[in-house]
């Protein structure tokens, strides 16, 4: 502080009237003739002119700590800016209108990005294996609750990297089952948030593309083997097949260029339909999927009505605008003293069914009308 170092200039056993004079000694000539009028022993001797000149120091210095002992006074009396860390397996790109949904969300409970609350992102475009590194980057921030979105990947890293920091999470399955929280109703521990259930729907995925697609002998699933649920996937999904009576090949893919070759094998194998299950990569090439889906003419289903809004043909699950908006509530109810052990995790109650028209003429398909009849958003 500079009041400290000031004080610091006098030196124990020297009285401060003798420090004065020794900073204005410093630009006196070296070779000087007589006394000068700066002597300590005439200004003495001028009628006390010297303690005045120490008084008026002493003033100085005192107004100076005084001010600045005031100003750290306030100051430490403001609260700080609160930062929540962001936390994403998906891009900024795929999810800039969920943020536009979390934000109001967090509004809900008076919080504004950028005039009382910080956000700091991280995105890991679906490369799972960054997600560990970045959730420790945030809670190093530090950050005053995590937000983990973009499923069980996202949610693992922040869990993996601290026991601290709340955390509120949006998942497709179970995140009593996943370690994630205790129960539903009372989580316990550090983490909360909301339970899409889109990784337990693909067996009704299955059953609705082959209503729409009644002929297809055999349909493939492209799964992630990435992606920690996808094992639990390919089993439902199986035992969905054989009530179905229907053929099932498996496909895998963890990048764009399997991506590709999972399409090409679709047409080789004369595959009649493909089900994409739910995946934060494949989130993040919506626009790749639907495009290969079209230009091999091939029958796909979806689960989030993105994909059908891009040109997909059809998709079951969940509004994630919602989900994100809950995530953006809770975030909020916990800055302003919630504990995530009391607040419930969340879970959908009402499911969408999309189906693109034009897709759909394109590749020569007629809509089932009992099929139609459940549709709840039909894109011309």
């Amino acid at each position: 502080m500079y009041a400290d170092k000031i004080l610091k200039g006098a030196q124990p056993g020297r009285s401060s009237h003798r420090a004065a004079y020794e900073v204005r000694a410093g630009h006196q000539p070296q070779d000087r003739q007589g006394p000068s009028p700066y002597d300590p022993a005439l200004a003495a001797g001028a009628g006390g002119s010297g303690h005045r000149v120490v008084n008026r120091r002493r003033f100085l210095l005192t107004s100076l700590a005084g001010a600045l002992a005031g100003r750290l006074a306030a100051e430490a009396q403001q609260p700080a800016t609160p930062v929540i860390g962001w936390l994403s397996a998906r891009s900024r790109e795929d999810t800039a209108h969920l943020v536009a949904a979390f934000l109001p969300g967090l509004g809900e409970n008076g919080f504004v990005e950028g005039q009382n609350v910080v956000i700091e992102y991280r995105w890991a475009q679906g490369r799972y294996d960054r997600l560990p590194t970045m959730a420790t980057e945030i809670v190093h921030r530090p950050v005053s609750v995590l937000a983990s979105t973009g499923g069980e990947p996202a949610a693992a890293a922040a869990k993996a990297a601290t026991s601290r920091v709340p955390i509120v999470f949006a998942i497709g399955g179970d995140p009593v089952k996943q370690g994630f929280t205790a129960s539903f109703r009372r989580p316990g521990g550090n983490a909360t948030g909301v339970s899409g259930l889109t990784n337990d729907l693909e067996p009704k995925r299955l059953g609705l593309l082959r209503e729409l697609v009644p002929r297809a002998a055999t349909i493939g699933v492209l799964v992630n083997p990435q992606f920690p649920p996808s094992e639990r996937q390919v089993k439902d999904v199986q035992e969905a097949a054989r009530s179905l009576k229907l053929q099932i090949d498996i496909l895998r893919a963890s990048s764009d260029q399997e991506i590709s070759a999972a399409f090409d094998a679709v047409t080789r194998r004369h595959l009649s339909a493909l089900a994409v299950a739910g995946d934060p990569f494949f989130d993040t090439r919506r626009d790749k999927l639907v495009a290969l889906a079209a230009h091999h003419a091939i029958p796909t289903m979806y689960h989030m009505r993105e994909f059908a809004e891009a040109g997909g043909l059809i998709s079951y699950g969940i509004d994630f605008s919602e989900v994100y908006r809950q995530v953006g509530v809770y975030v909020g109810q916990i800055l302003k003293g919630a504990k995530p052990a009391d607040l419930p995790v969340m879970e959908p109650s009402r499911f969408e069914l999309v189906i693109n028209l034009k897709t759909a003429k394109a590749l020569g398909l007629t809509i089932p009308p009992s099929l139609l009849a459940r549709v709840d958003q039909v894109i011309e």
